[in-house]
């Protein structure tokens, strides 16, 4: 029997991912997502364990062929929207994205920003980024999008001298001064590791 819940996280990856970990704790595992949905089936409590990946700025050639790598691995994985984009012909530009990420359409890597990755539990680590390279590498693709909305929404303010969208260019900010934090304190880890 399958349950299905409905939920939005938007850029909350973080949440996203304790949420698909507590239902797996429940004994739930998932087995299908859509733009809002997430289903169900059940399991044993703690059979499964999940992470949640940003691929949004990869080529789309990249982002299937490191969703083929972690199926090759074992894993299952799910692609999933950051954004609820109802509509049909969609095409969106992207400046913080690799060279030929920047432009997404259905065909391509238009609501499949995200990687919901499952691994059996079986009491070893699950990470997906284990060098500090990697990690810095992928703090700092998670920071570009935020910075990059930040400065547009700060530069519209000044031009229109409409306070207001200054004052919207605040809440990007929150998550690019978690994400600078983030990647500076792997910065210093690195430093200290290498005296």
């Amino acid at each position: 029997m399958s349950k299905k819940y409905y939920r939005f996280f938007g850029g909350l990856l973080q949440k996203q991912e304790e949420w698909l970990n507590k239902m797996a704790e429940q004994g739930y595992r998932l087995i299908r997502v859509d733009k809002m949905m997430y289903e169900f089936e059940e399991c044993n409590p703690d059979r499964a364990e999940y992470r949640v990946e940003y691929i949004g700025s990869k080529f789309q050639n990249d982002s299937q062929e490191y969703f083929q790598f972690l199926e090759d691995m074992g894993y299952r994985v799910f692609f999933k929207n950051i954004n609820l984009n109802y509509s049909i012909g969609k095409v969106r530009y992207r400046p913080w994205a690799e060279k030929g990420g920047r432009i997404a359409t259905n065909n391509t890597a238009f609501n499949k920003e995200l990687l919901i990755v499952e691994k059996e539990k079986d009491g070893k680590p699950f990470e997906l980024h284990t060098s500090f390279e990697d990690k810095i590498q992928y703090y700092e693709s998670l920071r570009k999008p935020y910075a990059m909305y930040f400065v547009v929404f700060l530069l519209i303010g000044v031009l229109t001298k409409i306070p207001l969208f200054s004052l919207l260019g605040l809440i990007p900010l929150v998550p690019v001064l978690i994400y600078h934090h983030q990647v500076r304190a792997l910065k210093k880890e690195v430093m200290s590791k290498e005296w």
